[in-house]
């Protein structure tokens, strides 16, 4: 049992962060050694598994990230851009593997993940499930398919909760979809639209959002042409296929060479 690999969930007390304890610990190919919160947060010195209602895990809750780290094999961590770039720092200094999940990151956070992974071996994917991955796939493949006579619209919607938008899907799919016809998401990218905004720029990739109830995740690529629409779509319906995604890619970068990689890479796509 000591032999697997060990697991740090951080964030441990929001939705995913327990969604992510609960699928670590029935894994038979992991184990959960740590689980952190942020500072001053109440389940600090409580054991994991009562502090979310349930029967004891062994796994004490602490705001010492490094220490927790320190005793892991790999980190998983869908918390918040300011967070999640100080733990690529500590997981790159206790040589752990580290699993981002976290969206919303501008250019500065990810040129420090790619910093830290000049040390470490970071796996980051705005979504984590073979899906969307395929969705990635088949997005790109179309738009190089098909010419900027067809409009492309990215439509993306979530529960009410989500504080970024567009999601880290949407862009995903937005920078597939661009890699396709060999442009730069930045310069094709029509992020919102309000009020007389004049008729929609050849070539742009547009993107809306929608928030609302308990909406776990769903992403529309529309190639809409004259006389045709082509819609490729991805619909989440439990949150758990996205931590079951992050522990495959927490067991499968065990070995890897330090480096960014990708849920493309982690299932060979």
């Amino acid at each position: 049992m000591s032999e697997l690999p060990g697991i740090v969930v951080t964030g441990a007390s929001g939705r995913m962060g327990q969604m992510l304890i609960r699928t670590v610990a029935a894994s038979e190919a992991c184990r959960l050694v740590g689980a952190t919160v942020r500072e001053g947060h109440d389940w600090i010195g409580r054991d994991v598994g009562e502090a979310m209602g349930g029967a004891a895990l062994g796994v004490t809750v602490t705001d010492d990230a490094l220490e927790a780290f320190s005793h892991a094999q790999a980190v998983i961590d869908f918390t918040s851009p300011a967070a999640t770039v100080e733990f690529a720092g500590l997981a790159a200094q206790a040589r752990c593997v580290h699993v981002i999940g976290t969206t919303g990151m501008g250019e500065d956070d990810l040129a420090r993940i790619a910093a830290a992974a000049r040390h470490a071996t970071i796996i980051r994917a705005g979504n984590m499930s073979l899906g969307v991955n395929l969705l990635m796939k088949l997005t790109r493949m179309v738009a190089s398919a098909l010419d900027a006579d067809y409009d492309i619209e990215i439509v993306e919607a979530h529960h009410n909760r989500k504080v970024d938008a567009p999601s880290g899907t949407a862009l995903m799919l937005g920078e597939a979809a661009a890699d396709g016809r060999g442009m730069r998401l930045a310069d094709v990218r029509d992020a919102a639209r309000d009020g007389i905004t004049g008729a929609r720029k050849r070539g742009d990739i547009g993107f809306s959002a929608i928030r609302g109830g308990d909406i776990i995740g769903e992403h529309d690529v529309i190639f809409a042409g004259e006389g045709e629409r082509l819609v490729l779509r991805h619909v989440a319906s439990d949150r758990s296929l996205f931590a079951k995604g992050a522990v495959k890619a927490a067991l499968w970068g065990q070995g890897k060479k330090p480096g960014e990689y990708d849920m493309l890479d982690v299932l060979g796509l």
